[in-house]
């Protein structure tokens, strides 16, 4: 497994993390068990980075990511979780000190550490980034030791490039063979800035498995089902953004490329060419599954060709439907 460095916070990390919404609720049932057995799974095979959320299952995630990691002995794993998505409605005058210290206590509680590693707005709306008092209290809380670090998870890249203005440590944005935008300005900025960036969504819900057809279906409590068109949260976080039947279309095409490699890890392997990416957060939802997303960080760097006909493929069927707009 490849190691790479966390922005300037001194520690390294897996290329390949654990994104753990998948445990926590959304994504159809998946029992405690296989819930732990993916986490063992992913922290056997060298991954060393967790990414949660307090909303993931009403703290479910949470929890679990606590109890494994307490019966490991806590090896040396870097936990990011986010906050500001409990506050409803969600929009920016909800989002105040107070609230969002009440929202990591709890964190810290389920979590069981005196400080959290990375705290992660939640994808608040855009103009949070326009309030350096949130920022201001955030890095009040790291001098009170609640926080290590913060970052932001964002869904445009506009959002990521204004959160660049504040002392941030980590940008967590979606980027994958069918989402391309962020390579374009702010992995440069984001570099020359020191800023991790974590990649989330990585295999495009499931898509960029080449294991979903038109037949497929999903459990009503799904956000494959429940948000194809926007209707709890941005439709960007579901299927990346791109309508299903183009999204399939375009794993065909990139199927030919990746040639005699799992799709899913050509997809990973591709995003770890991007040397501004510090981690990959592919979610689990049992141990081959976990097992098989951090064998990707052991795969050969891809080719040139292979390079430029993902580019291709993108430009020429994804392209008009998702690039200006995240």
């Amino acid at each position: 497994m490849q190691g790479r460095q966390f922005g300037r916070s001194g520690r390294k990390v897996s290329a390949i993390g654990f994104g753990a919404w998948a445990i926590g609720g959304s994504w159809g049932d998946v029992s405690e068990q296989d819930a732990e057995a993916a986490l063992h799974a992913a922290l056997d095979e060298g991954m060393t980075f967790i990414d949660t959320a307090d909303v993931y299952g009403g703290g479910r995630s949470e929890r679990l990511v606590a109890k494994v990691l307490k019966a490991r002995g806590r090896p040396d794993v870097m936990v990011a979780t986010k906050a500001g998505r409990q506050i409803s409605p969600h929009v920016s005058a909800g989002y105040t000190p107070a609230v969002l210290e009440r929202y990591i206590d709890d964190s810290l509680r389920r979590l069981e550490v005196d400080a959290l590693d990375l705290l992660q707005l939640h994808c608040p709306p855009t103009e949070v980034y326009y309030r350096p008092e949130i920022f201001a209290a955030l890095d009040g809380l790291v001098v009170r030791g609640k926080l290590k670090a913060y970052g932001v998870s964002v869904e445009k890249v506009e959002e990521a490039l204004k959160a660049l203005e504040y002392p941030i440590s980590s940008v967590q944005i979606i980027f994958n063979m069918l989402r391309h935008r962020p390579a374009e300005h702010l992995f440069a900025r984001a570099q020359a800035q020191q800023v991790a960036i974590i990649a989330r969504v990585p295999l495009a819900s499931g898509l960029l498995t080449g294991k979903l057809t038109q037949a497929s279906t999903f459990a009503a409590d799904d956000h494959r089902q429940f948000n194809r068109h926007g209707e709890a949260f941005d439709v960007g976080e579901t299927f990346s953004g791109v309508p299903y039947e183009v999204g399939l279309e375009a794993v065909e095409a990139l199927r030919q490329v990746a040639g005699d490699v799992a799709l899913a890890q050509f997809a990973l392997r591709w995003i770890l060419m991007f040397d501004a990416v510090t981690v990959a957060i592919p979610g689990a939802r049992n141990r081959q599954q976990a097992a098989a997303n951090a064998a990707a960080g052991t795969l050969p760097a891809l080719s040139a060709e292979q390079m430029d006909e993902v580019e291709r493929i993108y430009r020429t069927l994804v392209k008009p439907h998702v690039h200006q707009r995240w």
